[in-house]
């Protein structure tokens, strides 16, 4: 019996350590997945061709939006195109949009009904309270359940017209979910998400990973 019930609290221990990992609550190794879906029709021979980006939306012209702005230019130049100087008139018109809303999501927590609480991944742990007995019995181990938590939906939709067709060419919305409101930390890999493969097939859905340093 003893054995088995070692069995049990290494399995939740591992589950605890591996959700600790999973929302940066330890000094290990984080991945940051993506969901990414992509509509486009890209014209073909345009390496080289120039771009602008268009001016932001009402209430996003601020240093936080030239800051994105300049992460998708790089990105933008490391698949061929190149951002018209002064007076040029550009090829294709890249305007984008980026939001963090609140929506209510689960995680799994350990519950220890000795305790009557949940017990959260970054506690301490110990097998059994007092050693490996209590008044003559064993001490239950905890048991794996939802809890509810906040989720911050961090999103960047990145829109390329093309201005001599005057139609859209190309439309790409990442989606990452954090445990806190931590969109400029995980804008980089948003952007990295939008153009990985650029420029994708049409009605294309997939996850991409991405380690988080």
């Amino acid at each position: 019996m003893k054995q088995d019930i070692v069995k049990k609290w290494a399995g939740i221990l591992k589950k605890s350590a591996v959700l600790a990992c999973a929302w940066g609550l330890a000094g290990c190794t984080t991945m940051l997945s993506a969901n990414v879906t992509t509509f486009q029709q890209w014209p073909v021979n345009v390496e080289g061709q120039t771009y602008r980006i268009a001016p932001p939306e009402t209430g996003q012209d601020s240093l936080e939006y030239q800051t994105y702005a300049d992460m998708i230019r790089a990105a933008i130049g490391r698949v061929g195109l190149a951002e018209a100087q002064g007076d040029t008139k550009p090829r294709f018109l890249v305007s984008f949009v980026y939001e963090n809303p609140v929506r209510q999501g689960w995680t799994e927590q350990l519950y220890d009904p000795y305790f009557d609480g949940p017990l959260r991944p970054w506690g301490g742990l110990g097998v059994f309270r007092g050693g490996w007995g209590w008044g003559g019995g064993f001490y239950s181990a905890p048991a794996v359940v939802n809890v509810p938590v906040e989720v911050h939906e961090n999103t960047l939709t990145v829109t390329i017209k093309d201005l001599p067709s005057d139609k859209q060419v190309f439309r790409t919305t990442a989606r990452s979910s954090t445990r806190s409101d931590r969109l400029p930390a995980v804008m980089p890999y948003l952007v990295r998400a939008v153009f990985d493969g650029f420029p994708g097939n049409n009605g294309q859905v997939k996850d991409v990973e991405f380690e988080w340093k």
